[in-house]
C-alpha cells in the first residue's frame, strides 16, 4: 500500500503519476485551462472554503449485489483548524471493524479528501477481485476523469430541501485493451454527483458493475455507494 502524502494535491489526478499516490485535494489556485471540467470540479475546487472547523463530515457507506455479501457502514472526515489559520487538516474514518482502512491525516487539504479515500479503497478491492494490479486501475480512472467523462446538472435532496448539483460519470474499463483480464467488472461505473449546498461539496460517489450475462435489467453484480448523511439518492433527477 502505498501512503498518502501530506502535502496538498499538486494538481489532480491527470497529474499523479498514474493516480500511484493518493494525495490530499488540489490548491484551488491551480490555472485551470490544462484540466478537464471534471478534474477541476473533484479535485481542484476549495471544497472547504466555507467550512468553520472543528467539526466532522459524516457519511454511509452501502455495499450491496449478488457477486459478494452486502453491508452498511459508516465513514467520517474529521476536520481541524490547520497551525497557520488554514482550513483544514483532514482525518478520515473509512468504514470499521475489519473493513476499516487505515488512512494518515491530510495537513492543509482545501479539497474533501473522502473522494480519493474511497477511490482508494475501490482500486484495493479490484485487485483483490481480479488479477490486475491496483497502480493500473488508479490510471485507468485518472484516464476517464481527464478525458471520457461524462456531465450532467441534478437536482437533489438534502435535509428535506431541493439543492442544485452536477454529476459526472466515467467507465475506465469500457474500452481497456486489458478488459479481457478483467472481463467481469469491465461495465463498472463511477458516479460522483457534487453540490455546493452540502459541507465539502461531495454529495454522493456510486459504483456499479452490471450482470452483462443477464442483462440492465438483472440485479447488479455489485453497487456501492457513499452518500453524506442527509442525503437522499433515490430523488435526485437531471437539472433543468
Amino acid at each position: 500500500m502505498t501512503l498518502l502524502t501530506h502535502r496538498r494535491l499538486a494538481t489532480s489526478l491527470a497529474l499523479v503519476a498514474a493516480l500511484a499516490l493518493p494525495c490530499s485535494v488540489a490548491h484551488a489556485a491551480d490555472p485551470p485551462k490544462d484540466f478537464s471540467a471534471a478534474e477541476r470540479a473533484l479535485f481542484m475546487t476549495d471544497q472547504f472554503a466555507k467550512l468553520r472547523p472543528p467539526m466532522t463530515l459524516r457519511y454511509q457507506f452501502h455495499r450491496s449485489g449478488s457477486l459478494e455479501p452486502g453491508f452498511d457502514d459508516k465513514v467520517a472526515i474529521v476536520l481541524k483548524g490547520h497551525s497557520d489559520g488554514r482550513c483544514c487538516d483532514a482525518t478520515g474514518e473509512f468504514l470499521s471493524g475489519e473493513r476499516k482502512i487505515e488512512l494518515p491525516p491530510v495537513e492543509g487539504a482545501t479539497g474533501n479528501p473522502v473522494t480519493l479515500f474511497f477511490l482508494e479503497r475501490d482500486v484495493r478491492e479490484m485487485q483483490r477481485m481480479t488479477t490486475g494490479k491496483s497502480p493500473y486501475f488508479r490510471k485507468r480512472i485518472r484516464m476517464a476523469i481527464f478525458q471520457g467523462a461524462q456531465q450532467r446538472a441534478v437536482t437533489l435532496r438534502y435535509r428535506g430541501k431541493a439543492v442544485a448539483g452536477q454529476e459526472f460519470t466515467i467507465t475506465p474499463y469500457v474500452d481497456d485493451p486489458n478488459r479481457p483480464r478483467f472481463e467481469q467488472f469491465a461495465n463498472k461505473r463511477y458516479v460522483f454527483t457534487l453540490s455546493d449546498a452540502v459541507p465539502g461539496n461531495v454529495y454522493g460517489i456510486r459504483t456499479l458493475v452490471v450482470d452483462a450475462a443477464k442483462g440492465a435489467d438483472a440485479p447488479p453484480l455489485l453497487t456501492e455507494e457513499l452518500l453524506i448523511d442527509g442525503a437522499d439518492a433515490a430523488l435526485s433527477k437531471p437539472g433543468s
